[in-house]
């Protein structure tokens, strides 16, 4: 595998991984949002990724979580209904965060990736001008 294929590998990489943190980060940023008990609950973002056959990663659609949420007892909310009840979100807070080092350490090697194989091509280059 040539420097070129590296970067290019290491290149979609970096992309599925900033689109897994943007949409995990719109998760966590709506962790707490609430809604009426009329309306959908807000629905957590999962990046849904794909192979490549040249061995680079794809993001291939969005998917959201779970409309009806959950209820949660709250009468003095404003937007609590007549039985003091507005509909939240059901994500896992603890599976957001798993996933957000995830995608950190994940982005950072591909970083790293990227780093190397600019290193390579720049020590071939270097080999030739001797």
């Amino acid at each position: 595998m040539g420097a070129f294929d590296m970067l290019r590998i290491a290149n979609s990489s970096l992309g599925m991984h900033q689109t897994w943190l943007d949409a995990l980060a719109h998760n966590i940023a709506n962790a707490n949002t609430v809604r009426s008990t009329s309306e959908d609950a807000f629905q957590e973002q999962l990046v849904v990724a794909t192979a490549r056959p040249d061995g680079g990663v794809d993001v291939s659609g969005i998917e959201l979580g779970d409309a009806e949420g959950i209820l949660e007892y709250a009468p003095d909310h404003p937007l609590a209904d007549e039985d003091g009840y507005v509909r939240a979100p059901a994500m896992d807070m603890s599976v957001q965060m798993t996933s957000l080092v995830q995608a950190q350490r994940g982005f950072q090697a591909s970083v790293q990736v990227t780093k190397t194989a600019q290193d390579t091509y720049n020590a071939a280059l270097q080999i030739g001008q001797r």
